[in-house]
């Protein structure tokens, strides 16, 4: 990102499926399919929810609207193809819900560096719609500085974080995860997730100070004491100080160490607690 470009002055304007749903049941039905608490929001809120599989791990990342006729599905990150087959193979008329045709949705998000992403700072807007007057002169990000933001904010948004294999309290993403409501798609494996006060793994940021000859990969290896710690999920470059810095699975085990090797030349890199990291249920 450019050092005269703070992250606060940036706007992410991208394009994103929308999965529309009809019928005076959609709040219900949804209630029962993504982690959120839908049923008895007010129309216009979003939500952000998890759309999880049978084992409770994390298929895609949705933002939710209710309306007076139904429900609109954004789908931030996953398949949206998959969402909207994995929907309609659950709908029976019982549930007062059809699908409908899937569009493209404008989304606005305000990008402020050391927060955590805020819903407050999130906005859709049709095609014919112009952003409010107090984001008319703020710059949209490019994808490279986009990818540096969320690496450094800790938002898993990258293909080997959402790989389909990882739960949402390994990602971050606790707050996205309703568990006083009654049972929803993956709701046993949660809840026994939450009742351990333990997951296997969580997301890191990390960096390293070591110049780009030495620049890691997504999927290279992370290891404590020559023991497996965990695996770099994401790389952004900082080219003005040729340093690398991204994000990380790091097995429960080196969660307390403060550097890990990396890589196959054992570069070192320093771990830390990204800021938008929503820690994970604790033992009751």
């Amino acid at each position: 990102m450019n050092s005269n470009q703070d992250a606060a002055e940036l706007i992410w304007d991208g394009r994103f499926p929308l999965i529309r749903l009809e019928g005076r049941g959609c709040g219900s039905f949804l209630h029962g399919q993504t982690s959120a608490k839908v049923e008895g929001c007010a129309p216009g809120d979003l939500i952000q929810a998890c759309w999880l599989n049978a084992t409770g791990r994390v298929q895609a990342l949705l933002e939710i609207r209710l309306d007076s006729a139904g429900a609109d599905v954004l789908v931030l990150n996953g398949d949206s193809d998959s969402v909207a087959g994995g929907f309609d193979r659950v709908i029976f008329p019982a549930d007062q819900v059809r699908l409908g045709e899937q569009r493209q949705q404008r989304r606005l998000q305000r990008l402020e560096a050391g927060k955590a992403p805020d819903l407050n700072q999130v906005i859709w807007l049709s095609e014919s719609s112009e952003p409010p007057t107090s984001w008319a002169d703020l710059s949209p990000c490019s994808a490279t500085e986009l990818e540096c933001w969320r690496n450094k904010q800790g938002w898993p948004l990258g293909e080997q974080e959402l790989t389909g294999d990882t739960n949402p309290f390994e990602l971050g993403l606790s707050d996205w995860v309703e568990l006083n409501k009654g049972c929803y798609l993956g709701q046993e494996t949660v809840a026994k997730l939450a009742s351990r006060g333990g997951v296997k793994q969580q997301l890191r940021c990390w960096h390293s100070t070591s110049d780009t000859k030495n620049v890691l990969q997504s999927g290279d290896q992370l290891k404590l004491n020559d023991s497996r710690a965990g695996i770099i999920t994401s790389v952004s470059t900082d080219h003005a100080t040729g340093s690398s810095f991204g994000l990380a699975l790091v097995r429960r085990q080196a969660l307390e160490a403060e550097t890990l090797q990396a890589g196959s030349s054992d570069v070192e890199v320093s771990i830390a607690r990204p800021s938008a990291f929503c820690d994970p249920p604790t033992r009751g």
